[in-house]
């Protein structure tokens, strides 16, 4: 069983998130996505259950929208 408040290091969550470690410093720079870290000291950490709710949260349904009818003008 995985604790769900495990630390996760930013190499470990760029595996996790097939992304660029670099990447993940440029979001938190910028504040771009709501993905909490936690500062130990200069240590950057994830917790799994906020990388879990961050993949949550960006889960797009594969339901297609209904399209709009053109009128004609």
């Amino acid at each position: 069983m995985v604790n769900e408040t495990e630390l996760m290091s930013p190499p470990e969550v760029a595996l996790f998130l097939r992304v660029a470690e670099n990447t993940l410093a440029i979001w938190r720079s910028v504040k771009r996505y709501d993905l909490n870290y936690v500062l130990v000291g200069r240590k950057v950490f994830y917790r799994r259950r906020d990388v879990e709710k961050f993949l949550t949260s960006r889960t797009v349904s594969g339901v297609p929208r209904p399209r709009r009818s053109r009128s004609a003008a």
